[in-house]
């Protein structure tokens, strides 16, 4: 099939963490149809990995899914967009995949973002305190992409002496459609130290090019013991960037176009991170009321708003005009999801995957799947009924109230922000013997409401700091749950806002396709004509709620406080 410029609708494809989807849009940004396809995955301790070749059949397996749902061909698609997990893909110089694996399984090329095998190799890169530091809230986590690459050095070295291409998996998605080896500054200036503002006198939204990387710094990557990545102007690692959108080599190649079902040819653009793709699919989603008229006012207006990208975790997306350096918060980033905007990231490492944790492994949970199942709703729907059931029986004020004797500190899987301790564990305080249903209600709200205090004690964090945020927009699975939005919205005292198209992702990625296509001029443009408002949640107007909120959130702040008190005596102990 040969690719036409007549096509009008959009193909965007997005990689998570449990499956690849891909979802085709017309030019209003309505969601047709979409598909998904489940990855495998490898979970041992702290090692969590999964396959490229797997992720890249599953994406084909979606995207000629989502054809067929929609009843098009290939010849109607004119664009494709990649978003994904920042994970650590590692491929020879033939393209075949490079295990990194304790297990030598050649097919275990990917390390998954959630990984934190390189807890130690990130707190020896963090003591040298390098002036790229700053710009990675002023610490790197185990889940960026230089301590993983440490490690893999330092325990697989025939693993790293064969590796051709370390790239992240939204890089390698583009990579594998188009041959075209031009990494994005999404995914680079984020996970991998590059200082994107190098290219801030490059800057042409209206013609992007694939530009020569400048702005790798040799000394942080010679002093951390990766020196060898700089040979060969870090071909290894990206040696020319792209603003995210650019239309990559002469599009699809034949290969990947017979894969997919797609026509050769068929424009794909420069990719981003998942949760930068659903910023770019909902940071425009408001209603017209919130709409400023000049462009000025327009882009102010943008950096009064936060993006909750709320999944497996919850990454937090604001944009300013101006650099702002917030301890503990990743960032500034410039041009990392809107060209000429500096982006600063907050976020959760586990929110969906923690409420999963818990529920799921609590002695009644079977029970309750069933029931859900028989009333054909979600788990999570049948307790939110429980609770509202359980406030009206006992009179309870309201129904966050329920959760009065019970405290959790969300940090399961360490803290990304604002306190950017990995090492931090969740607690729970106000267990009792109870093992019953509406016990697992009140630990499910509890939780839940812990990540919305988590969500607060980040926004409060960055106002502290130069930002101006008060208004959120929110989009994911987990923005789905209307419990955990209002809950959202009355712990912060900010409006939430929904987007019409609730897979925000998807239409990011999708939105890089279009403008890619010449569809647009610049993504902006594209974000303004594809994003729409959906449901805004507003906070409650009960002042009593407030005041519960306020000081739960209080208890909230001191359970963290007492874990690094708690730390230290035992540390003493047995020093």
């Amino acid at each position: 099939m040969a690719f036409t410029s007549s096509a009008s609708l959009y193909l965007g494809i997005d990689v998570g963490t449990g499956s690849a989807r891909a979802g085709i849009f017309d030019e209003y940004g309505k969601l047709l149809k979409s598909a998904s396809s489940p990855l495998q995955i490898w979970k041992e301790g702290n090692c969590i990995e999964q396959s490229s070749t797997d992720i890249w059949l599953a994406v084909c397996a979606a995207t000629r899914a989502a054809c067929q749902l929609a009843n098009v061909s290939g010849e109607d698609i004119s664009s494709v967009g990649f978003a994904a997990t920042c994970s650590l893909v590692a491929v020879g110089e033939d393209d075949s995949p490079v295990t990194v694996s304790w297990s030598g399984d050649a097919r275990r090329n990917v390390i998954v973002w959630m990984d934190h095998r390189a807890v130690e190799q990130a707190e020896r890169i963090n003591s040298y305190n390098s002036p790229v530091l700053q710009y990675a809230g002023g610490a790197l986590s185990p889940e960026m992409q230089p301590p993983k690459l440490l490690w893999v050095k330092e325990n697989l070295n025939e693993s790293w002496a064969i590796a051709f291409r370390w790239m992240d998996l939204s890089d390698w998605l583009t990579y594998r459609a188009t041959g075209d080896d031009t990494r994005s500054l999404c995914t680079t200036v984020c996970k991998w130290t590059y200082l994107g503002h190098a290219h801030m006198q490059q800057m042409n939204i209206k013609n992007t090019k694939a530009m020569d990387a400048c702005g790798w710094d040799d000394v942080f990557w010679q002093e951390i013991g990766l020196g060898d990545l700089v040979e060969g102007h870090y071909a290894k690692i990206g040696r020319s960037v792209a603003f995210p959108g650019h239309p990559l080599g002469a599009g699809l190649t034949g290969t990947a176009a017979q894969e997919l079902g797609l026509c050769e040819g068929t424009p794909v653009g420069t990719s981003l991170i998942d949760a930068h793709a659903g910023g770019i699919g909902v940071i425009e989603s408001v209603p017209s009321s919130n709409i400023k008229s000049q462009e000025e006012e327009k882009m102010e207006a943008l950096c009064h708003r936060m993006v909750l990208v709320c999944g497996t975790s919850t990454c937090h997306m604001a944009v300013a005009q101006n650099k702002v350096f917030i301890p503990g918060v990743w960032g500034p980033f410039w041009s990392a999801m809107v060209p000429e905007l500096w982006l600063t990231e907050g976020g959760q490492s586990a929110t969906g995957a923690l409420l999963d944790h818990l529920v799921e492994n609590h002695v009644v949970a079977p029970l309750l799947a069933n029931r859900a199942a028989s009333q054909n709703i979600s788990l999570y729907e049948l307790l939110n009924t429980t609770l509202e059931s359980m406030a009206s029986e006992i009179q309870a004020p309201f129904v966050a109230s329920l959760s009065k004797d019970v405290h959790v500190l969300p940090d399961f899987h360490g803290n990304r922000s604002p306190v950017a301790d990995p090492s931090a564990k969740g607690m729970i305080s106000g267990l009792t013997l109870d093992s019953s249903e509406k016990q697992l209600a009140v630990l499910y709200l509890s939780t839940l409401q812990s990540i919305a205090y988590g969500t607060r004690h980040i926004v409060e964090h960055c106002n502290a700091h130069g930002l101006k945020i008060d208004t959120l927009l929110a989009c994911g699975g987990l923005s789905k749950n209307s419990l955990y939005i209002q809950e959202h919205a009355d712990i912060l005292g900010f409006p939430v806002i929904l987007p019409r198209e609730r897979e925000s992702v998807l239409l990011g990625a999708a939105i890089l396709g279009a403008v890619s296509a010449k569809k647009y001029s610049t993504l902006q443009d594209a974000m303004k004509a594809l994003n729409a408002p959906g449901q805004v949640f507003y906070p409650s107007q009960d002042s009593k709620v407030k005041k519960y909120h306020d000081a739960k959130y209080r208890i909230f702040r001191a359970l963290y406080e007492q874990q690094v008190s708690f730390r230290s005596l035992i540390s003493d102990a047995l020093g």
